[in-house]
């Protein structure tokens, strides 16, 4: 696809990565959610995908990509017929479900943030992101389920702790490529750290203990994400959500233990495994 285009006069303004669900640190709609859901699931993956590919992309300017995330918000309220094929098929999904539409359109926020800013300078305005960025993916779930809103808070946690569990990851990457930093400034500055430090080959002690004190919050987030699986009523739910507690948990621990700028930090096969088994004992 030519990316040079007048994204109001294109058939589809979408830009893809080639990076999938089985790219992602997580499971996304995999066999343990009921067999029914999975394609809305797969449905609104896609149209995050997508959106998430146009925000990260090294070649469209920020007002491309703005107004490429508009048209397909336009698609997917119905104010355009065409435009992105993944936000037509969302919006046949949610029309379907009855799911809000907001979790797909607070996910844009963030994207539209994607495209223009690039550094944060407190604890809460990187909490701020990812309560567009993550939150409304676990809230979508939730809906789709047709859980409680009382599964809301611990599924928050949850997904700011795997979106900062992300943002370590590919701290790194993220500033080599896009010159984007989540890392607080604050907190940065307070440790004697500097933006200059993420580029190195290897962390510094002080940006170690910036590091170190993420996920402190981290632990607490996975701490209180805990309580998703043990108050979901869906037994599936619980198993899939149990399982990504148990990954989210053994990511941390990983990136506690080993330096994100030396390597990509990434979970294990045993990682996998013993998440999986641990989250089994949900199906009762």
């Amino acid at each position: 696809m030519n990316e040079h285009i007048d994204p109001h006069q294109s058939d589809n303004v979408e830009v893809w990565s080639g990076k999938d669900r089985g790219d992602e640190n997580f499971p996304v709609g995999s066999i343990v959610i009921r067999k029914a859901l999975r394609p809305h699931i797969h449905a609104y993956y896609a149209f995050a995908r997508n959106a998430d590919d146009i925000a990260d992309s090294t070649t469209l300017s920020p007002q491309d990509k703005v107004a490429r995330l508009d048209v397909m918000e336009d698609v997917l309220l119905g104010r355009r017929t065409s435009g992105s094929p993944s936000a037509s098929a969302l919006r046949e999904s949610l029309r379907t479900t009855k799911v809000s539409t907001v979790h797909a359109t607070d996910l844009l926020i963030a994207f539209r943030r994607d495209a223009t800013k690039k550094r944060y300078a407190t604890i809460d305005e990187l909490y701020n992101y990812c309560r567009y960025s993550a939150v409304p993916v676990g809230r979508y779930v939730i809906d789709l389920h047709g859980e409680s809103h009382e599964c809301y808070s611990p599924s928050d946690a949850l997904c700011i702790s795997l979106q900062v569990l992300n943002h370590l990851q590919d701290c790194k990457k993220d500033l080599e490529t896009l010159d984007r930093c989540y890392i607080p400034q604050s907190l940065l500055e307070h440790f004697g750290a500097s933006v200059a430090d993420v580029r190195r080959e290897r962390e510094t002690p002080q940006l170690r203990r910036v590091f170190v004190t993420l996920l402190d919050r981290v632990d607490r987030l996975n701490q209180a994400a805990m309580e998703l699986p043990e108050i979901a009523k869906d037994r599936r739910l619980r198993v899939e959500t149990a399982l990504i507690c148990g990954l989210s948990r053994r990511l941390a621990r990983r990136l506690a233990e080993n330096d994100p700028l030396e390597n990509r930090v990434k979970l294990t096969r045993s990682d996998a495994i013993l998440s999986t088994l641990r989250a089994l004992m949900f199906l009762t």
